[in-house]
């Protein structure tokens, strides 16, 4: 149901990095009295998701726990950071249940409601706790006429073991809320109240009067929210923030007198911290990250429970046959066109023999490459393990536009600055410009469907998911008029897609080109005979340009790499050579005196621009070729200063 913007496509956000014999003293001086220190280890994972439809990683992690708590010197504890019962390939089978039913065999001391707990609606949430052995925790989530936890979760949990009293609570912000769900929580009297007063708050009311030694947070905000938090919390009340949401590697750190940790997702990590509490406070910490690996067996009644749900459907029948690698990571999606992302693409387009299809770069899970070889039915549905249908709508070329700029990420928002600029989803049928700046004047431009310049005024039949038709991923698409609810589920049409396809080799196209900096426009004429040069006053922030990144495209996604390209060191100048011959086979259906618009486009190093993501900047030419009947020509292709 909910599709983030989870940040496991990225790679680590901050290393963290072990650290041994910390320092760390917190507030309650009325438990563990006197008897000499104890040493409290805190076990940790966020975000399985996936993993929860395999028996890999999920059933390893399982067994993970449990040598570390037969290892630990004193007490343990055992949480989740949220987001453990969703998205994963059996959803559609057993909802929460799979999850739940291993997490059962886990006996967790608590977890919190992460995004991905609504995946199933707000009224499942009831379900979920009263299926689950262990307490599901929402702090800062209450019910707006009486304060309390709203319905089935607790404010808060208190275990005690060695003498330690552990006070524990649960914390979403509005971006794991909100932000990334359907639910109008204000309509359903659910109030989201600030979790950094929550938090500290709750966590100051736990040590005066409940006498609690220690504090866990489980925070579903990720990490900077969750440094934010940190901050704030400026009586440190808090010990240890467990984060989930952002997917991140991100070791055991102190941040503003609160130790930080995130164990990435679909079970990679377990992260262990060490706590030594003495006189009710915490005096020294040290913990790490421990990386799940294949060396470690998996828990045999996880592995049943994950393998006697995917007996109940075709998840591991082979599909077909892919001839390249299908890249489902989240970095590569939400940054760029991909091979996957254009295949599930078309698989919506021609299930509703639509114009254009559109799927948010969220909705893609797994993290995760398949192929080359054979792709499985679970494959498929563990990248798009949501109950989100196919539906195509009515836009204008105006909101089909609005649409598309919905989801571009400028390199200089707050998240850009993060995690680098981004264009946030896939498309069929579109070819187009994306600009991700600030100042640009259109952040989306030179849109073309099916070949033909986009047209504002003219209606056109775009396929999409539900989630995003009903405004998930901030869509503006909540009003637009339903041309087709197929009631099909997105997986199974790029299942029915592939199933008559023996082989396929899908490729990056093209489609979407992002741009930061522009060339002139230049003119240019084709006769298939020589060579065609053209030169450009190039900006002043180009110091170099990538020679084997240079290439001319067409409307339809046909492209030609220059040959010879000239910017050296101190140059004003960008000099382009192509092959005129080769640039006459690329627009070979072009006739005698057809002008035809062509986009060069070229990567290159920036004195301005610092990429988060991105090696490079990129430039874009517009180039007009005129169309000359071949052999009539004076020999050779030729052109002047760009617009002549």
């Amino acid at each position: 149901m909910s599709r983030d913007r989870d940040y496991g496509r990225r790679e680590v956000l901050r290393a963290g990095g072990i650290v041994l014999g910390g320092s760390l003293v917190s507030g309650s001086t009325t438990a563990a009295d006197g008897d000499g220190p104890t040493t409290l280890t805190l076990l940790s994972y966020n975000d399985v998701q996936t993993a929860a439809a395999e028996d890999k990683d999920f059933p390893r992690l399982v067994t993970l726990i449990e040598q570390r708590r037969a290892a630990a010197d004193g007490p343990v504890v055992v949480v989740g950071g949220g987001d453990q019962i969703g998205p994963h390939a059996l959803s559609p089978i057993s909802q929460w249940r799979a999850p739940v039913d291993v997490l059962n065999g886990v006996q967790p001391d608590a977890d919190v409601i992460g995004n991905h707990e609504f995946d199933y609606g707000l009224d499942a949430i009831s379900d979920v706790t009263a299926d689950s052995k262990f307490p599901w925790l929402a702090t800062n989530l209450v019910d707006s006429e009486t304060g309390e936890a709203f319905d089935g979760t607790k404010s808060n949990h208190i275990v005690e073991r060695g003498g330690v009293r552990v006070g524990i609570i649960g914390l979403a912000d509005k971006g794991a809320t909100t932000g990334k769900t359907n639910i109008d929580f204000e309509a359903e009297g659910i109030t989201i109240e600030d979790y950094t007063e929550t938090g500290p708050a709750e966590a100051k009311r736990l040590r005066e009067e409940e006498g609690v030694d220690v504090v866990v947070a489980l925070a579903h905000t990720g990490v900077p929210d969750a440094e934010a938090l940190a901050e704030a919390d400026t009586d440190d009340d808090i010990d240890v923030l467990v984060v989930g949401d952002d997917e991140i590697v991100y070791r055991p750190t102190e941040q503003s007198g609160t130790i930080v940790s995130e164990a990435e997702a679909r079970a990679n990590y377990l992260s262990e911290i060490e706590l030594t509490v003495e006189d009710g406070s915490v005096t020294s910490w040290e913990g790490d990250l421990l990386e799940v690996t294949d060396d470690i067996e998996k828990d045999p009644d996880a592995s049943r429970i994950i393998n006697e749900y995917r007996a109940e459907v075709s998840l591991d029948s082979p599909v077909v046959e892919s001839a390249v690698p299908l890249d489902a990571t989240f970095s590569s999606n939400y940054h760029r066109e991909t091979n996957y992302g254009n295949l599930i693409t078309d698989a919506m387009r021609e299930r509703t023999d639509a114009d254009v299809a559109i799927t948010n770069a969220g909705g893609i899970r797994s993290d995760s490459v398949y192929g080359p070889g054979e792709i499985t039915g679970g494959d498929i549905f563990n990248t798009l393990p949501f109950p989100n249908t196919v539906v195509s709508l009515e836009l204008t070329g105006e909101e089909l536009v609005e649409t598309l700029e919905s989801q571009v990420v400028t390199l200089e928002s707050a998240t850009g600055q993060s995690f680098g600029e981004e264009i946030s989803q896939q498309t069929s049928g579109l070819r187009f410009e994306w600009v991700p700046h600030e100042d640009a004047d259109e952040l989306i431009r030179d849109v073309y469907v099916g070949g033909e310049p986009l047209d504002l005024d003219e209606t056109y039949e775009v396929a999409v998911n539900s989630f995003i038709a009903n405004g998930g991923s901030g869509y503006p698409l909540e009003d637009k008029p339903v041309i087709d609810d197929t009631g099909e589920l997105q997986a199974t049409t790029v299942v029915d897609y592939l199933e008559p396809r023996e082989t396929i080799a899908p490729t990056v196209e093209g489609r979407m080109q992002r741009v930061d900096r522009d060339l002139p426009d230049a003119s240019v004429t084709v006769d298939g005979n020589g060579k065609v040069v053209t030169q450009f006053d190039a900006p002043d922030d180009v110091r170099s340009v990538a020679e084997d990144t240079v290439a001319v495209w067409t409307p339809e996604g046909d492209h030609l790499d220059a040959e010879h390209v000239a910017f050296g060191e101190g140059d004003e100048t960008l000099v382009v050579r192509v092959d005129d011959g080769d640039l006459a086979d690329t627009i070979e259906d072009a006739d005698d005196g057809d002008e035809i618009p062509l986009n060069l486009y070229a990567e290159y190093e920036s004195s301005e621009f610092d990429h988060i993501y991105f090696e490079r900047s990129r430039l874009n030419a517009d180039v007009t070729a005129t169309v000359r009947e071949r052999g009539r020509g004076r020999g050779r292709g030729r052109v002047g200063p760009p617009g002549n």
